[in-house]
């Protein structure tokens, strides 16, 4: 007798932001996808997948890109699949990470932080990280440094937020198109 494969909760949510993000890029045409990352680190156990995207059409040179990251540890795995009852319920990260550059982070970064603020409200953790690399590419780049954008949420999610991912997204991208505008 052959077993079924149960599904975890981290391959259900990552399948079910695959197909819709998927379908925002190849039905829809309102993204376009340029990074996928579907990792599985064998020295802890833990799994990580992200998908980098940026809005269709616009003006490139002002390209600002959204990701979005789901990740698991070895402890949410065992206590899923070993159904365990002890301690917190198993669950997944997710971030919402945007990356953009600014050239005068004083003026730019509180701007930034309002308007990412605008979309998702105070409850999220939020940093901004700027960086360039010594000796040259800041100069190359016309004084710009790379901000990483993150959002984190305070609790880990499982299926019963299958249903907010539509609007997770669409979040996502009001937020990708105000980023763009500023």
């Amino acid at each position: 007798m052959a077993m079924l494969f149960d599904p975890t909760i981290y391959d259900n949510l990552k399948v079910a932001l695959e197909n819709q993000l998927y379908d925002l890029d190849n039905l829809d045409e309102r993204i376009r996808i340029v990074n996928r990352v579907d990792r599985l680190d064998m020295a802890v156990m833990s799994r990580d997948f992200s998908l980098r995207f940026i809005l269709a059409g616009g003006d490139r040179a002002k390209r600002v890109a959204a990701e979005i990251r789901l990740d698991t540890s070895l402890r949410d795995l065992a206590t899923e699949l070993l159904e365990l009852q002890d301690g917190e319920p198993p669950g997944c990260g997710l971030r919402l990470i945007f990356h953009l550059t600014v050239a005068d982070a004083e003026l730019e970064c509180p701007r930034i932080e309002a308007a990412v603020r605008e979309h998702w409200g105070a409850e999220l953790l939020l940093t901004q990280t700027l960086c360039f690399v010594y000796g040259g590419e800041r100069e190359s780049s016309n004084g710009r440094y790379k901000n990483t954008v993150e959002l984190r949420f305070n609790r880990r999610i499982d299926e019963e937020q299958m249903n907010d991912l539509p609007e997770l997204i669409e979040h996502m991208l009001l937020t990708l198109e105000t980023l763009e505008e500023l």
